[in-house]
């Protein structure tokens, strides 16, 4: 796999210095920019090739949720924040990870870790599985055992025929890591086609008889899917 093109933005140069440093450390990532004004990012951005980005969440002159709006999902994303209660506003993007500052190297490791995995996910063209974190552990889930996975709140829960994950990230996030065979049938469901038993106009029957709305916006877009 290439190396990761990384941008740092903060206001805090303190913080740079040290996140440019933990970069420079781990051999999967190359650092192309570094700003302290978002805006200069996004001027970067515009005209330079570049993968992920490690950005603040509060900035005077445009926050990381906005600067996240104006870029969209071109870019992948680590959040830095020295405040907890910003940090599950990110999820509703799609991001990668967050950081606590002050970020220790321990901690920006597993995160670049946890990138590079999401990297290579997308370079193959799409793997069998993914690994997600939910009860303190990682646990590897296989695309095929998947039913349906469902947003609740902050967190999604990844539903198996044995087994279901409470995971915190959105379904936007996990719908661009799935397989064309997952589709999402509602706001809030994302559904493995392989496990319908039936799909009638208003709700998608699994296998494991569970049942699963589907939203009138959605309703178009599922049936190009099984034309």
């Amino acid at each position: 796999m290439r190396t990761i093109k990384c941008i740092i933005v903060d206001d805090e140069p303190l913080a740079i210095s040290l996140l440019e440093n933990y970069v420079r450390k781990i051999p999967f990532l190359e650092l192309v920019f570094s700003a302290e004004n978002p805006i200069l990012a996004l001027e970067y951005i515009q005209n330079h090739e570049a993968d992920l980005i490690f950005l603040d969440i509060q900035m005077p002159e445009l926050s990381g949720i906005n600067f996240m709006k104006i870029v969209g999902e071109k870019k992948k994303y680590i959040l830095t924040t020295a405040y907890s209660e910003y940090a599950l506003e990110g999820y509703e993007h799609n991001i990668i990870d967050y950081l606590l500052k002050p970020v220790s190297f321990d901690r920006f490791y597993k995160s670049a870790v946890k990138a590079r995995e999401r990297f290579s996910f997308s370079e193959n063209g799409g793997e069998s599985y993914f690994f997600v974190k939910s009860s303190g552990q990682q646990h590897r889930i296989n695309f095929g055992d998947i039913l349906y996975i469902e947003s609740i709140k902050d967190y999604v829960n990844i539903r198996t025929a044995n087994e279901e994950y409470i995971v915190l990230d959105t379904l936007k996030s996990l719908e661009n890591q799935l397989s064309e065979r997952f589709v999402r049938v509602h706001k809030s469901f994302i559904v493995n086609l392989d496990k319908a038993k039936n799909i009638g106009i208003k709700r998608i029957v699994l296998l494991s008889e569970q049942e699963i709305p589907i939203g009138e916006s959605y309703r178009s877009s599922l049936l190009n899917k099984i034309k």
